[in-house]
């Protein structure tokens, strides 16, 4: 097919769902079953339709689970605020992988357009959720503006709570389904000066790693990335001006490594990945550090990069 004969991208709410890229032939493989296991693949096949949405789409680790979703032949929905980027992204990923992409420009902590989108997303196909979108703040609680606190909360907790609510009934009903989770290492500890992000990804955590408990023998798998330092724009977002200076690179990992870690975790069905050897180093000391001695350390590391 030629360029011009592509599907484009689209803010269509009805059909994207419904369309499976034939324009580009047979979609990329996926990772053969491994050996000996008996476990299915929680990816669902391309061929069977539906789509696969990411919210946090329009930069970091959000566009690289884009890229890599798209490549391998899913009909996208793409969630951000940014709508300037996700349009660019959607042009992007159908001129280079053929397949049709929504544009939904919805500001995940305003309760009104979310519970829109989740009332969209409920009336359709979803073969994949990457509830990817979250954000940080840094500094003491009584000082910071209450108002981003809520946000925060609803950004990173309710939007993710919420549309899984929307999205899983179908998936089960269907017996096919895959969840990625975007939780942290910061929420395996306490985090002093960083208290909502902390806790609000312990609940992504531990909710991730419940439903994956909850869906064995479901058909539908629910897989929970763990990442630490990231390069991305969230140090930027999250006013730590010093951490680039301060965190070496080769303790970060890319969001494009991040992304491939992710997604064959979950093709593989697996309940948590944590990218990286310094990430693994994290949320072991997270969950296995006397608290005592943790929260003294991490409110030292915090003010070195505020």
């Amino acid at each position: 097919m030629t360029e011009q004969a592509r599907p484009a991208a689209t803010t269509s709410v009805s059909s994207v769902c419904e369309l499976v890229s034939v324009a580009t032939g047979p979609a990329a493989p996926l990772a053969a079953r491994p050996r000996g296991t008996g476990t299915p693949l929680s990816l669902p096949p391309t061929t069977e339709g539906g789509c696969a949405v990411v919210t946090g789409a329009s930069s970091g680790i959000g566009t690289a689970l884009a890229e890599r979703l798209a490549a391998r032949g899913y009909p996208l929905v793409v969630v951000a605020r940014r709508e300037d980027r996700l349009r660019a992204l959607a042009e992007r990923l159908t001129a280079r992988h053929g397949v049709p992409v929504e544009v939904e420009a919805v500001d995940l902590g305003d309760r009104g357009g979310r519970r829109e989108l989740a009332e969209r997303l409920a009336e359709r196909e979803v073969a994949v959720l990457c509830a990817n979108a979250g954000f940080a703040t840094y500094g003491e609680l009584a000082r910071l503006d209450a108002e981003r606190e809520h946000l925060q909360v609803e950004v990173n907790v309710t939007a993710v709570h919420e549309l899984t609510l929307a999205v899983l009934p179908g998936m089960v009903r269907r017996r096919r389904g895959a969840i990625l989770i975007t939780g942290s290492t910061a929420g395996n500890q306490p985090g002093p000066l960083n208290a909502t992000y902390a806790a609000s990804k312990a609940f992504a955590n531990t909710f991730a790693e419940s439903l994956h408990a909850e869906l064995r023998g479901t058909g539908v798998s629910c897989t929970l990335l763990a990442p630490g330092p990231v390069r991305t724009e969230f140090a930027q977002v999250a006013e730590l001006s010093k951490v680039d200076a301060v965190l070496p690179k080769r303790l970060s990992v890319s969001c494009e490594r991040t992304a491939d870690l992710a997604l064959a975790a979950l093709e593989r069905g697996e309940g948590r990945v944590v990218p990286g050897l310094f990430a693994k180093l994290l949320a072991t000391g997270g969950r296995h550090a006397p608290r005592a001695l943790l929260g003294p350390l991490l409110r030292t590391a915090y003010r070195r990069v505020m």
